[in-house]
């Protein structure tokens, strides 16, 4: 078999690995920068008069997220670093095997048999995510061939980017991109 350069979407972001959505919190929270305020609505006085919500910016791509709906300035913390971590799978890739893909021990230790079941709300969601997301645009939006490489069904493989739609979108807008038709939620 010879070699295929994988795909690049001018569209995403490329970073060097390891994914950012994949690193310990303490690593990720290196890279970026945080901020509190105050917002006003709803939550009484303890919201207003403390600084509780929370703004997180990842500096080299420049995504960011906010979290104000909670009381305390931890959880919206917590929230607000929980965004970022799903907008990084989403939006940000990078360089992987097109056909030889090396999968992470995280990968390799959720996936049972050909099946991944993972929920959306768990911690190792936007990990998983980024590295499915990888593999399918190395793979030039060819999902069956990246459940292949990644070693789980089809089936399995849209269904964990299903879970959020962001993902969902810009894995239909790719395949548009390149003349594929898209999948159907």
């Amino acid at each position: 078999m010879s070699y295929r350069v994988p795909y690049v979407d001018p569209r995403l972001t490329m970073l060097q690995a390891p994914h950012p959505a994949t690193l310990e919190e303490s690593e990720l929270l290196k890279q970026c920068t945080v901020e509190f305020g105050r917002v006003s609505g709803p939550g009484g006085q303890h919201r207003n008069r403390v600084d509780t919500a929370c703004w997180v910016q990842h500096t080299a791509t420049g995504i960011e997220a906010q979290a104000t709906e909670r009381r305390s300035q931890g959880q919206n913390k917590g929230m607000a670093i929980w965004r970022v971590r799903l907008k990084l799978a989403v939006h940000c890739r990078t360089p992987t095997s097109r056909d030889r893909h090396q999968c992470s021990e995280l990968w390799c230790r959720r996936r049972q048999g050909e099946k991944m079941s993972v929920n959306p709300e768990h911690g190792d969601y936007p990990a998983l995510l980024a590295e499915a997301l990888d593999v399918i645009v190395a793979r030039r939006y060819d999902v069956a061939g990246a459940a292949g490489a990644l070693g789980i069904t089809m089936s399995q493989l849209s269904r964990l980017v299903r879970h959020h739609k962001h993902a969902f979108g810009m894995l239909n807008d790719g395949r548009k991109a390149v003349g594929l038709v898209p999948l159907r939620s």
